[in-house]
């Protein structure tokens, strides 16, 4: 193998990318991996020689897409029979495209927590969602991150395939199918990329409003005491009274008239209010 393959399978940090050689193909291919200790999805990284008669795999950890093929062909050996015996160029389509068969359920499960925030949000729930909500945007966005950089890679793939298929020119079709299985799952990020922004808006937009009903209560509470507060203040201003009478009864008289008054002002502007929707 050439020594710059070598290093770029010992870095383990590469782009996905097609090298084509005389003697074989090197192919590097990354899958979104969800990463229970990081609690966060990631991109694992797949690396292929592909020759006449070969196919050496090196991923740099645990791929479950290419683990369960090549455990299906150990307990299988119909199957096993099957791929090894289609040439090397149909195990690497294999590999492949399994490997992107393996982002549907990941991606269905994104679609089912984004219909579950949608829900919680209508329920009420919008301050609890918030994190959700900002969890679901990053993994989306580190799909994207896994996605995008491959279909240069699958267009030289297109363009390289046959190398290894010109016995079996039906397997072209197969080929054509994994970049259409490319572009569903982008097309599928694009959507959710929108679900995802227009449900982060319907959120902000339903906090604002119970916001907006809060400070209009309020609001409609300090208008409705105002007056009461400024009666409240006059009468009770230390003055003497003006006839000279008793200060016992015109002072009850004087109490039960002005809470009578504040009694009439606060139903009277309660009523309006009401009747404005404002409370």
């Amino acid at each position: 193998f050439h020594p710059l393959d070598i290093e770029d399978v010992l870095s383990r940090n590469q782009r996905p990318k097609i090298d084509e050689y005389p003697e074989y193909l090197f192919l590097v291919l990354h899958i979104p991996v969800f990463n229970h200790h990081a609690g966060r999805l990631g991109a694992g990284e797949l690396d292929l020689f592909v020759g006449p008669d070969y196919v050496v795999t090196l991923p740099n950890q645990l791929l479950p897409p290419v683990e369960y093929l090549f455990e299906r062909c150990r307990s299988d050996e119909s199957l096993r029979q099957k791929i090894f015996s289609r040439g090397s160029g149909y195990l690497m389509y294999r590999l492949v495209d399994d490997s992107f068969d393996y982002c549907f359920p990941m991606l269905r499960k994104v679609g089912n927590k984004l219909d579950a925030l949608e829900d919680e949000i209508f329920e009420g729930r919008s301050e609890d969602v918030v994190r959700d909500i900002s969890n679901a945007k990053q993994e989306i966005i580190n799909f994207r991150k896994v996605i995008r950089p491959q279909r240069p890679v699958l267009r030289d793939l297109e363009k390289v395939k046959t190398r290894y298929l010109a016995s079996e020119l039906d397997l072209d079709i197969y080929f054509d199918d994994i970049v259409d299985a490319h572009e569903r799952i982008w097309d599928m990020l694009e959507n959710y990329k929108e679900v995802i922004v227009a449900l982060e808006e319907t959120n902000e937009s339903m906090l604002s409003h119970r916001v907006n009903d809060s400070l209009r209560v309020l609001t409609a509470i300090s208008v409705i005491v105002l007056p009461l507060t400024l009666i409240a203040s006059i009468f009770g201003m230390n003055i003497g009274l003006p006839g000279g009478g008793d200060p016992e009864v015109d002072g009850l008289l004087s109490f039960a008239v002005v809470i009578g008054v504040m009694l009439l002002i606060l139903v009277g502007m309660a009523a309006f209010f009401r009747s404005r929707r404002w409370l």
